[in-house]
């Protein structure tokens, strides 16, 4: 991990002890008929002046410890469930580590409980596609523990270039998220056979697809093409609940 990478340890230690967190809640847009069909909750951090930090910088820097990580990533689970529309679908992310790092596996582990003690939204958990073996194989354990539970599950950052994907991963979770990097590469013939056959299989497969990055009507009319089921992305207004 490259020290630019990192936070600096007393910005992360005041963050942690202070609780400076926060959650987006961007709304998932149903292609067939424009209405809101789910929300993401997004992590948002701050610093003590209330200026925002990167969440990519706050997690980089938990990895190092598991104990911080997992403190963390339950208060942030905790927060984002707390302020959840009723009656709404909640995409919350979780990385395989935070799930582990507790020493619980079973129907026991903090998060599942968190999960399947929630009564105002239904819960989509959604897992990052990561480029480590080990990773990918942290994350089917615990899509096969959600999914015994009744959890449903997301696989998220298909498509981007610095991921790979697992087969037995993507056979379990009932939503793909494409990446922004699909509507970025558009011209590229080779590259969308490539998307038009995830897609395929998806609905083939009784799956939903959801295109992250949707910011202009174009990026919205390539999703109609494609044969999209959800979008998301700054294209549609600001649908959110911020808390601190």
């Amino acid at each position: 991990m490259k020290h630019e990478d990192c936070l600096n340890p007393k910005c992360l230690i005041d963050l942690i002890e202070r609780k400076r967190f926060g959650v987006e809640y961007q709304p998932i847009i149903d292609c067939s008929s424009n209405d809101i069909f789910a929300y993401e909750a997004l992590a948002r951090f701050y610093n003590a002046d209330n200026t925002t930090i990167r969440p990519d910088l706050v997690y980089a820097s938990l990895h190092s410890s598991p104990l911080s990580l997992f403190q963390v990533e339950y208060q942030q689970k905790r927060l984002q469930l707390s302020y959840a529309i009723n009656g709404s679908n909640l995409f919350v992310n979780l990385d395989q580590d935070s799930y582990f790092s507790s020493g619980v596996i079973d129907e026991n582990n903090p998060f599942l409980k968190l999960f399947k003690e929630c009564q105002k939204a239904e819960i989509i958990v959604e897992l990052i596609e990561n480029s480590e073996i080990n990773d990918a194989i942290m994350s089917l354990a615990m899509i096969k523990n959600l999914s015994k539970n009744n959890i449903l599950t997301a696989i998220d950052d298909v498509c981007n270039p610095q991921s790979m994907i697992s087969t037995s991963v993507i056979q379990l979770v009932k939503y793909i998220k494409l990446d922004k990097y699909v509507l970025q590469n558009r011209a590229n013939e080779n590259f969308m056979l490539l998307v038009k056959s995830i897609i395929n299989y998806a609905h083939d497969a009784d799956k939903h697809v959801i295109l992250e990055g949707v910011e202009t009507a174009d990026d919205l009319a390539l999703a109609n093409k494609l044969g999209i089921d959800f979008v998301q992305g700054f294209y549609y207004k600001k649908l959110f609940k911020m808390v601190k």
